[in-house]
């Protein structure tokens, strides 16, 4: 059994008990809580996700620690891109994007030089890491 699901469920907690600050290695890092509706199951899945401010959007970055494979959140996503996420106290709703092109590379260029650890899952991985945009509903 994998020790994934018993992080993300403390660190879940965690985040709600304290209008979206934790602890442990997402300590002082953007973190929002991603819903996403199983692409296969329909089940409702939430997980923490470090995120960058782009104006209204929130974006995600696909990286699974640069695992060979996108994580399941990102196949959800594109299953079902409206969705909602959790910012500090606030839950939002919003609509799902990939982004491509110079707009996807400037993005995750500014995201690798605030956490240059992306830029090591990337180094880690054949597969360019999906950028994705969470644009809230008006």
């Amino acid at each position: 059994m994998s020790a994934v699901p018993d992080f993300n469920a403390k660190t879940i907690a965690e985040f709600r008990s304290n209008q979206g600050r934790v602890g442990g290695p997402f300590q002082g890092a953007p973190l929002l809580l991603l819903h996403s509706t199983g692409a296969r199951s329909g089940e409702t899945r939430v997980n923490p996700v470090m995120y960058l401010r782009d104006g209204e959007r929130y974006l995600v970055f696909a990286s699974k620690g640069g695992s060979p494979e996108n994580p399941a959140w990102y196949h959800n996503l594109r299953a079902h891109p409206e969705t909602r996420i959790e910012v500090g106290s606030e839950t939002l709703e919003v609509t799902a994007a990939e982004l491509r092109g110079d707009e996807r590379d400037a993005l995750w260029a500014r995201q690798t030089e605030l956490y240059p650890q992306f830029a090591e899952y990337q180094m880690k991985t054949d597969r360019k890491i999906p950028v994705v945009a969470l644009q809230p509903k008006r």
